[in-house]
């Protein structure tokens, strides 16, 4: 066990006031669930959802020469992202693995905001400094200047709209900006992580517990509700996102992960890892590797990353999330299978689940999509 102390956001009391269960995610004391996680998962699929997600980590990139530093830095092409859009990419090593997969806002000509998974924060942080030595530019940690407050679900965008005289009906998809929520200055991003449409809002953290008081009174009538972290992993498993840790690590390229399209190697100048991901890229074309698919259950017992797929007898891939789905009302998951078995449909399946081996049917992901 570390002896460092839990960090607390600064909701922390509020969530404690609504008797929320409390975990440590990350070095973070994170609300877990506050009553019924499968009551949580299905309020955000129908009505809305009020999550805290200031362990995320804040990086800002400033600089005349910030676009070629992120260029460098990571997988994608940040230069191409215009002012007021955002990106999913990742920040790769030498060789290859995945550090991390961030989502990067262009707030400005020369203004970038990083932002990382909690418990790569640092990891990236450090990386992206490292990786600054040269550019004229400069990478701030601002991970203390931010609280991060997402409402997701159907419901959203009336509640937020109730509050704002922001445009959100022009806020496109993985596209951010600055505007006023309650009163509260905020960068309004309409991204997300269930599967539904949603908006994370970036504010001080002093004026975190405000914002969500002024959201939880405007959603009482669309029946928003607080969520936690466990129903968060259900809805991102259902909509087929991947989880660093899970999904993502550093013995995986993104062509290992089925996410070659974040790689642009035909954007100007050399990135870091460029070349294994060429070699990756090859090799996966000649001989594809494992492939990520979606598994459901035909029985009730429940998979857990770590547990083997198995055919015919033998090992043929690993479970890295499963859960029980409240949409599908079935055990669910994630898992690395050799492409023989990687079709939708492919019978014969199943994961071993402490030495019984439970029958499950490949599907293609994600499991959940939400009528547009």
């Amino acid at each position: 066990m570390s002896s460092t102390p839990l960090r607390h956001t600064a909701l922390d009391a509020l969530h404690r006031s609504l008797g929320a269960t409390m975990t440590d995610f990350a070095g973070w004391d994170m609300p877990l669930r506050y009553g019924s996680e499968r009551d949580e998962h299905n309020a955000v699929r129908t009505r809305a959802g009020l999550f805290d997600l200031s362990h995320m980590g804040e990086i800002t990139v400033t600089g005349p020469q910030a676009a070629a530093l992120l260029d460098h830095a990571l997988v994608g092409n940040i230069g191409g992202v215009k002012p007021g859009r955002a990106r999913y990419t990742m920040i790769c090593r030498a060789d290859g693995g995945i550090l991390d997969d961030l989502i990067v806002y262009r707030l400005g000509e020369t203004e970038y905001m990083v932002v990382a998974n909690a418990s790569n924060a640092q990891v990236v942080l450090d990386a992206l400094t490292e990786r600054a030595a040269g550019f004229d530019a400069e990478v701030r940690d601002d991970r203390e200047a931010y609280a991060l407050i997402a409402v997701q679900g159907p419901e959203s965008p009336g509640i937020l709209k109730s509050l704002t005289d922001a445009d959100l009906d022009g806020l496109k998809y993985y596209a951010g900006l600055p505007g006023t929520v309650a009163g509260v200055p905020a960068l309004i991003a309409r991204t997300g992580y269930t599967g539904e449409d949603g908006f994370e809002l970036f504010v001080k953290p002093e004026h975190a517990v405000e914002l969500w008081q002024a959201l939880t009174k405007a959603g009482e009538g669309a029946g928003l509700v607080p969520c936690g972290l466990s129903c968060r992993d259900t809805l991102r498993l259902e909509a087929g996102m991947p989880l660093y840790g899970h999904e993502l690590s550093t013995s995986l390229t993104p062509f290992d992960a089925g996410l070659g399209r974040v790689v642009k190697f035909e954007k100007e100048g050399d990135f870091v890892g460029r070349e294994a991901l060429r070699e990756a890229a090859a090799r996966a074309e000649q001989n594809p590797p494992r492939v990520l698919v979606g598994l459901v259950a035909e029985g009730r017992r429940v998979p857990r990353a770590g547990y083997a797929v198995v055919a015919g007898g033998e090992v043929i891939g690993e479970v890295t999330s499963g859960a029980p789905s409240p949409t599908l009302g079935k055990p669910i998951a994630m898992a690395y299978v050799d492409p023989a078995h990687a079709a939708p449909g492919t019978t014969g399946v199943g994961v071993d689940i402490r030495g019984s081996h439970e029958p499950y049917e490949v599907v293609a992901l994600p499991f959940y999509k939400r009528q547009k």
